[in-house]
Protein backbone atom coordinates (compact mmCIF):
# COMPACT_ATOMS: atom_id res chain seq x y z
CA UNK A 1 0.00 0.00 0.00
CA UNK A 2 1.29 3.58 -1.25
CA UNK A 3 1.83 6.50 1.38
CA UNK A 4 -0.70 8.05 -0.30
CA UNK A 5 -3.54 5.38 0.07
CA UNK A 6 -2.66 5.14 3.81
CA UNK A 7 -2.48 8.82 4.11
CA UNK A 8 -6.39 8.96 2.10
CA UNK A 9 -7.50 5.74 4.44
CA UNK A 10 -6.39 7.51 7.51
CA UNK A 11 -8.02 10.80 6.55
CA UNK A 12 -11.45 8.71 5.80
CA UNK A 13 -11.19 6.66 9.33
CA UNK A 14 -10.78 10.37 11.10
CA UNK A 15 -13.24 12.11 9.55
CA UNK A 16 -15.75 8.90 9.54
CA UNK A 17 -14.84 8.78 13.61
CA UNK A 18 -15.62 12.84 13.79
CA UNK A 19 -18.94 12.61 11.79
CA UNK A 20 -20.01 9.47 14.42
CA UNK A 21 -18.84 11.46 17.26
CA UNK A 22 -20.93 14.31 16.42
CA UNK A 23 -24.49 12.17 15.36
CA UNK A 24 -24.08 10.47 18.90
CA UNK A 25 -23.39 14.00 20.97
CA UNK A 26 -26.62 15.55 18.70
CA UNK A 27 -30.22 14.67 21.02
CA UNK A 28 -33.40 16.14 20.33
CA UNK A 29 -33.65 16.88 24.19
CA UNK A 30 -32.48 20.58 23.17
CA UNK A 31 -34.81 21.27 21.10
CA UNK A 32 -37.71 19.85 22.51
CA UNK A 33 -40.15 22.11 24.45
CA UNK A 34 -40.15 21.49 28.84
CA UNK A 35 -42.50 19.21 30.01
CA UNK A 36 -45.87 20.11 31.33
CA UNK A 37 -47.99 23.69 30.15
CA UNK A 38 -47.01 25.63 28.08
CA UNK A 39 -47.95 29.21 28.88
CA UNK A 40 -48.36 32.21 26.97
CA UNK A 41 -49.28 35.46 28.82
CA UNK A 42 -50.87 38.04 25.89
CA UNK A 43 -51.77 42.06 26.59
CA UNK A 44 -54.13 43.27 23.72
CA UNK A 45 -54.38 47.41 24.70
CA UNK A 46 -55.18 50.33 21.91
CA UNK A 47 -55.60 47.82 19.42
CA UNK A 48 -51.64 46.55 20.12
CA UNK A 49 -50.96 43.07 20.78
CA UNK A 50 -48.10 41.57 22.58
CA UNK A 51 -46.73 39.16 21.77
CA UNK A 52 -46.89 39.58 18.40
CA UNK A 53 -45.40 36.60 15.51
CA UNK A 54 -44.23 34.71 18.07
CA UNK A 55 -42.45 31.37 17.91
CA UNK A 56 -43.06 28.66 20.43
CA UNK A 57 -42.50 25.18 20.67
CA UNK A 58 -44.67 22.52 22.53
CA UNK A 59 -45.65 18.60 21.66
CA UNK A 60 -48.75 17.09 20.82
CA UNK A 61 -50.68 16.41 23.22
CA UNK A 62 -48.81 19.02 25.75
CA UNK A 63 -51.47 21.23 27.69
CA UNK A 64 -51.15 25.25 25.97
CA UNK A 65 -52.65 28.26 28.32
CA UNK A 66 -53.08 31.47 27.09
CA UNK A 67 -53.34 34.12 29.68
CA UNK A 68 -55.36 37.34 28.36
CA UNK A 69 -55.58 40.79 29.27
CA UNK A 70 -57.76 42.67 26.54
CA UNK A 71 -59.54 46.11 26.77
CA UNK A 72 -61.66 45.24 23.65
CA UNK A 73 -63.56 41.87 22.90
CA UNK A 74 -62.02 39.52 20.17
CA UNK A 75 -61.91 36.23 19.59
CA UNK A 76 -59.25 33.91 19.71
CA UNK A 77 -58.53 31.34 16.71
CA UNK A 78 -56.38 27.81 16.89
CA UNK A 79 -55.87 26.82 14.23
CA UNK A 80 -55.07 23.06 14.80
CA UNK A 81 -56.66 19.99 14.55
CA UNK A 82 -59.18 19.94 16.08
CA UNK A 83 -59.18 24.05 16.07
CA UNK A 84 -60.34 25.75 19.08
CA UNK A 85 -62.55 29.35 19.26
CA UNK A 86 -61.84 31.22 22.37
CA UNK A 87 -64.40 34.95 23.06
CA UNK A 88 -62.22 37.65 24.42
CA UNK A 89 -63.41 39.87 26.68
CA UNK A 90 -62.62 43.37 27.07
CA UNK A 91 -61.26 42.53 30.72
CA UNK A 92 -58.17 41.34 32.21
CA UNK A 93 -56.71 37.78 33.51
CA UNK A 94 -58.78 35.48 31.21
CA UNK A 95 -57.59 32.00 30.70
CA UNK A 96 -57.94 29.84 27.61
CA UNK A 97 -56.22 26.27 27.48
CA UNK A 98 -55.99 23.69 24.55
CA UNK A 99 -53.97 20.48 23.88
CA UNK A 100 -52.97 20.16 19.77
CA UNK A 101 -53.34 16.34 18.59
CA UNK A 102 -51.60 16.75 14.95
CA UNK A 103 -48.29 17.59 14.91
CA UNK A 104 -47.31 20.79 12.34
CA UNK A 105 -47.19 25.00 12.53
CA UNK A 106 -50.08 26.36 14.83
CA UNK A 107 -51.37 29.62 14.15
CA UNK A 108 -52.99 31.24 17.28
CA UNK A 109 -54.30 34.54 15.85
CA UNK A 110 -57.46 37.44 16.33
CA UNK A 111 -59.82 37.64 14.43
CA UNK A 112 -61.20 40.86 15.04
CA UNK A 113 -57.85 42.92 15.20
CA UNK A 114 -56.47 40.43 12.15
CA UNK A 115 -53.32 39.51 13.82
CA UNK A 116 -51.10 36.67 14.51
CA UNK A 117 -49.89 35.97 18.60
CA UNK A 118 -47.54 33.02 17.78
CA UNK A 119 -47.46 30.15 15.18
CA UNK A 120 -46.54 27.13 17.81
CA UNK A 121 -44.25 24.43 16.22
CA UNK A 122 -46.25 21.28 17.34
CA UNK A 123 -43.79 18.02 17.49
CA UNK A 124 -44.75 14.56 17.68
Amino acid sequence: MSVLTRIRNALIAAAVSALMIGLVGCSNTANSPAPGNLTVNVTIANRQVNPSNATLQAKVGQPITFHITSDAADELHVHSVPDHKFEIAAAPNQTFQFTVDVPGNVDVELHHLDRTIATIQVRP
